[in-house]
C-alpha cells in the first residue's frame, strides 16, 4: 500500500535532531513559555519575513485569537462581518463564529479552490470588518485583488495559512505576510509539523502582538495581573523545540513535493480527471495535491484496490454540516461541485519516484 502520508517515515528522517532538541527540552526543567519558544517565534517571524510570531495551542486558536485581539482593540464588535470562503476546512469559520461575528460565505474560483475576488465587493456591507482568505491545499490566493478591496473598504486582511507554509508571491513575500495578520496550523500532517497540536499567528502590528500575547496567557502580561479576559492557548517548550529542527528542512521538502506534483501534472494523462490548476508555482507548496472527478467513489475504490491510499478533503461544505444548520438550506454550487468531486493524491517529502511512478500509471489505466 502506498501510504497517503508517512508520518512515521517523515519524523524519522529528522529523528536524530529531534531526539536531541526532546532531550534539551527535558533537561532544561523549562516547558512553558522558555528560551525555546523565543528561538521558534523569532526563526519562524524572519522565515515569514514579519516582525512578530506569536506561537499558540493549536491553528484554530491563532484565528479565533487574532479576532479576539481586534475585539479588545475595538476594531471588530459582536454582530460584525467577515467574509470567507464557502469551501473551506470549517475551523476557518469557527474562528469568527467563536467571536460572536458572522461568516459570511464566498464562494471560490473552480479552477484555484480559492475565495473568488471578484464574488467578493458585492457582499460587503456597513458590518463587514475583515476578509479572511484561505490558501486553500497551498496555493496562495489572488492577494493582490483582495488587498486592494480590503484597502477601498477599509477592511483588515487575516490570513488562513494553515496549509501555506513557505508560498510565495511573485516578489517574495511570504504567505503570513500577505495581510495584516495570520493564522498557522502546524498539525502533524501540515508542511510544517509538530509532533502534536501547534499553532502560531504572525503579524507585523505591535498593538495587535502585545494583545494577542496577553489573551494566550489568561489576559496576562504579568503574572496574576489580568487585564483581558483571555484563554489558555501557549505553544509548549518542546513542540517549539521540535518545529525549529523541522523548519530547517521545510523549503527542501516543499521542492521536493513541487517536483512530484511537476510530475504528476504533466504525466497524469486520464481525461476524466481535472488536475490543479497553478498559476506561480513558488505560489504553490502542495499541502494536497487535489483532483476532481465525476465519478471519485469509483477512483478512490479502484486506486485503493491497487495499493494506493487516497484522502477526499473534504467531503462536506460547512453549509451543510450540522453545526451550521441554519445555512442547511443554502445552495452554494461551486462549493458543492467541489466537495462531491474532489480527491487528493499521496504527496510528500518521502514519497518515491517509483511510487509516484506507479500512482501515475495506475490512474491513467482508469
Amino acid at each position: 500500500m502506498i501510504k497517503f502520508l508517512d508520518l512515521y517515515q517523515i519524523n524519522q528522517n529528522h529523528r536524530e535532531d529531534l531526539v536531541t532538541a526532546f532531550e534539551r527540552v527535558l533537561d532544561s526543567g523549562w516547558y512553558i513559555m522558555g528560551k525555546e519558544l523565543t528561538k521558534f517565534e523569532e526563526e519562524f517571524a524572519n522565515y515569514c519575513g514579519v516582525k512578530y510570531c506569536i506561537g499558540v495551542a493549536n491553528g484554530l486558536d491563532a484565528l479565533i485569537l487574532i479576532i479576539k485581539a481586534y475585539k479588545e482593540l475595538g476594531v471588530f464588535k459582536d454582530g460584525d462581518e467577515i467574509l470567507v470562503p464557502s469551501n473551506t476546512y470549517i475551523a476557518s469559520i469557527l474562528a469568527i463564529s467563536a467571536n460572536n461575528l458572522n461568516p459570511i460565505l464566498v464562494e471560490p474560483d473552480i479552477n484555484t479552490y480559492n475565495i473568488d475576488p471578484a464574488r467578493i465587493e458585492s457582499l460587503i456591507t456597513n458590518k463587514t470588518v475583515a476578509i479572511l482568505p484561505v490558501h486553500l491545499y497551498g496555493q496562495l490566493c489572488d492577494m493582490d485583488a483582495i488587498t486592494e478591496i480590503a484597502k477601498k473598504h477599509n477592511l483588515k486582511v487575516i490570513e488562513d495559512c494553515a496549509q501555506s507554509h513557505g508560498a510565495t508571491d511573485l516578489i517574495g513575500r511570504k504567505a503570513g505576510n500577505l495581510g495584516d495578520a495570520a493564522g498557522f496550523s502546524f498539525y502533524p500532517g501540515k508542511n510544517l509539523g509538530a509532533l502534536g497540536d501547534a499553532g502560531a499567528i504572525t503579524t507585523s502590528d505591535s498593538k495587535l502582538a502585545e494583545t494577542l500575547r496577553a489573551l494566550l496567557n489568561y489576559g496576562s502580561h504579568v503574572k496574576y495581573q489580568n487585564k483581558f479576559k483571555g484563554i489558555n492557548s501557549r505553544l509548549d517548550e518542546l513542540q517549539a523545540a521540535l518545529l525549529s529542527v523541522k523548519l530547517e528542512k521545510l523549503d527542501e521538502e516543499t521542492e521536493y513535493k513541487r517536483k512530484i506534483a511537476e510530475t504528476y501534472l504533466r504525466e497524469i494523462k486520464n481525461p476524466a480527471i481535472i488536475l490543479p490548476n497553478v498559476k506561480n508555482s513558488a505560489a504553490h507548496v502542495w499541502h494536497l495535491f487535489v483532483i476532481r472527478t465525476e465519478n471519485r467513489a469509483g477512483l478512490q475504490d479502484y486506486l485503493a484496490q491497487n495499493g494506493v491510499q487516497t484522502v477526499i478533503h473534504y467531503p462536506i461544505p460547512p453549509h451543510k454540516q450540522l453545526a451550521y444548520k441554519e445555512w442547511n438550506d443554502l445552495s452554494f454550487p461551486i462549493s458543492e461541485n467541489i466537495h462531491d468531486h474532489v480527491l487528493s493524491l499521496p504527496i510528500s517529502p518521502v514519497l518515491s519516484p517509483e511510487d509516484v511512478a506507479e500512482i501515475i500509471a495506475i490512474i491513467n489505466k482508469w
